[in-house]
């Protein structure tokens, strides 16, 4: 970070104490216009901050906006931001003369060696790490906004108290602010919960909380990204397999998830036997493996599976498409031998690279290393760690470290994808594995005759199936590009006279293997077309009486409008151009 960057928002650490300090702030105008209100806590997060606050009801937007012209006061004050420490007695002591239970719960389950800090500014002092920025004139009144206020359990648990959580993000100028706020509204356009019933792609029923329908067209969507992602694989050396979704509990135990992941599965008992079902594919593989032997001959050998997991996640957590309880995972697990680690990670970043280009998505890496909770040793974590590093560093690509966030069988590279308004998405990730081939006894026969352990990628590209079509129905507002679209073309006759025609029209795009769909309804020409638009097709193809006579269609697309009239066979000739090379539009 340059020191000209230091003490703006490039500076991740600078934008969260930034935003830190202005939950401070909000904190105070909280205790000074309803000073019964007890404080909880007040982190930065990823997009700002909250504060919580035991209090019985929510905030209305009216206190909202009287919060936030009191802290606009308390900027202008310019307080000095002063810490201080204090022993542990005297700590607890100081917060309950302040009437704050949740202060004092918080110090009294510090560690005994816990530096216990405060931070004063004027009239109020909060417990806090830090760090702060040093005045409240810092931050800039103008350019902070409120933006909600919801229930949240004190620490987390569903048994303690509910608080009110009020969120809001700051920023060190008004137009940043602006157009963030800008972005919020347009991201509210585009989620995918709200497109997806306008589009009637997917439902969600309280019968199945966390567990998906997809409806007609949302298969269509999800089937034609299937056959997009098996034809790339089958390009690139993969062969399928598909493995069960209960399996028993031994081979859980083998793989080690039971030990680290037993909290998110569901278990069940067959004949008297424990089971579970699968929260991903791995063991399934290595089954798949274990069951013919191999040669160095045979190696690398690529397998992909469309594997349908379950995962027990919180219902608080649930979240349209994007956290859910059930979903198809596009794994891949790849046996090598050691030579041909590098090779291999490159290929699959290739593989990565050829798809999310596809979909107009970039991506950052981040390299997540060996974690506190792993399995083997330590010495093979860091071969596999530079191995990683090495491959992507030949390619070019630049990456951060997350230390400590790897699997617990091994290092990993994790794909960020950068939608069209900015936001990122985990959701491709390469990891390698020395410790599960080892846990199964999987062998190779060398060029020595010898039998040899073989080293494993775990291979996700698209992540979740489902949540990575939420991310591309917010990517691209529903609009999917034609090859995508569930719908591609719809025929809109002007007429009852042009309905004839037009159902020819739509029987030869359809035996072309285009999906189309006829508007015969006695409509004016208008609303159809309206309608349309909102349905996001990307073709309209309008026929009145001339068109039917001279066996032509008048072209409206979603990209430039109306187009004029073409002769049906120009009109396909362009959109087999557009479909075949998948362009995005």
């Amino acid at each position: 970070m340059s020191e000209e960057n230091k003490f703006t928002f490039e500076n991740p650490e600078y934008r969260k104490t930034y935003w830190h300090t202005t939950s401070h702030i909000l904190a105070q105008a909280m205790k000074r216009l309803h000073p019964e209100v007890k404080l909880a806590i007040g982190p930065a997060i990823d997009n700002g901050f909250y504060y919580d606050f035991d209090t019985p009801e929510p905030f209305s937007e009216t206190q909202l906006a009287e919060l936030e012209e009191e802290m606009r006061k308390i900027c202008k004050e310019k307080l000095k931001l002063e810490r201080f420490e204090l022993p542990r007695e005297e700590a607890i002591k100081f917060m309950e003369e302040k009437g704050e239970p949740y202060k004092v719960e918080l110090i009294q389950d510090l560690p005994e060696d816990a530096v216990i800090s405060f931070y004063k500014q004027g009239e109020f002092t909060d417990l806090c790490a830090g760090p702060h920025v040093d005045s409240t004139g810092r931050i800039k009144g103008n350019a902070i906004k409120l933006t909600a206020c919801n229930a949240a359990y004190w620490r987390g648990d569903s048994s303690r108290q509910t608080l009110q959580r009020i969120y809001g993000v700051a920023y060190p100028k008004k137009d940043e602010l602006d157009a963030y706020l800008a972005r919020i509204e347009e991201a509210k356009r585009r989620d995918h919960r709200k497109l997806g019933k306008e589009l009637g792609l997917f439902m969600l029923a309280e019968e199945g909380p966390g567990f998906p329908f997809f409806l007609p067209k949302g298969m269509v969507l999800k089937n034609t990204l299937l056959d997009y992602w098996r034809e790339c694989h089958k390009r690139y050396g993969y062969v399928e397999i598909a493995t069960p979704i209960i399996l028993n509990q031994e081979l859980w135990h083998r793989s080690g998830h039971w030990d680290h992941y037993k909290d998110n599965m569901y278990t069940t008992v067959i004949d008297e036997a424990d089971y579970a079902v699968k929260p991903m594919n791995c063991p399934g593989g290595m089954l798949v493996y274990k069951n013919e032997p191999h040669s160095y001959r045979d190696l690398p050998l690529r397998m992909a599976e469309l594997g349908l997991v379950h995962r027990h996640e919180m219902s608080g957590a649930l979240h349209g498409l994007f956290r859910v309880r059930c979903f198809t995972q596009d794994d891949a697990h790849i046996f090598m031998t050691r030579d041909q680690m590098k090779d291999e990670i490159m290929n699959v970043v290739r593989l990565f690279d050829e798809i999310y280009s596809t979909f107009g998505l970039t991506y950052q890496i981040e390299l997540s290393t060996m974690p506190e909770d792993h399995m083997g040793d330590e010495e093979v974590w860091h071969f596999a760690e530079q191995t990683l590093q090495a491959a992507i560093e030949e390619m070019g690509k630049p990456y951060v470290i997350n230390a400590g966030d790897g699997a617990f069988y091994g290092p990993k590279l994790d794909f960020h994808l950068a939608d069209s308004l900015g936001r990122t998405w985990q959701c491709g990730t390469i990891q390698l594995d020395f410790q599960m081939p080892e846990r199964f006894e999987l062998e190779y026969i060398g060029p020595d005759g010898e039998p040899h352990r073989p080293v494993m990628i775990h291979r996700a590209l698209l992540g979740s199936i489902e949540r990575f079509i939420g991310v591309i129905t917010e990517h691209f507002a529903g609009a999917f590009p034609t090859w995508l679209a569930p719908v591609q073309v719809k025929v809109l006759p002007i007429t009852d006279r042009a309905a004839d025609y037009s159902r020819q029209v739509a029987a030869k795009l359809t035996q072309a293997g285009y999906r189309v769909e006829v508007d015969c309804r006695n409509e004016k020409i208008g609303k159809k077309i309206r309608e349309a638009q909102l349905e996001k097709i990307p073709y309209m193809l309008v026929i009145g009486d001339k068109e039917a006579e001279a066996g032509t269609v008048a072209v409206r697309d979603r990209v430039d409008g109306d187009r004029g009239v073409l002769s049906l066979d120009g009109f396909m000739t362009e959109l087999k151009t557009v479909v075949e090379e998948k362009q995005r539009r």
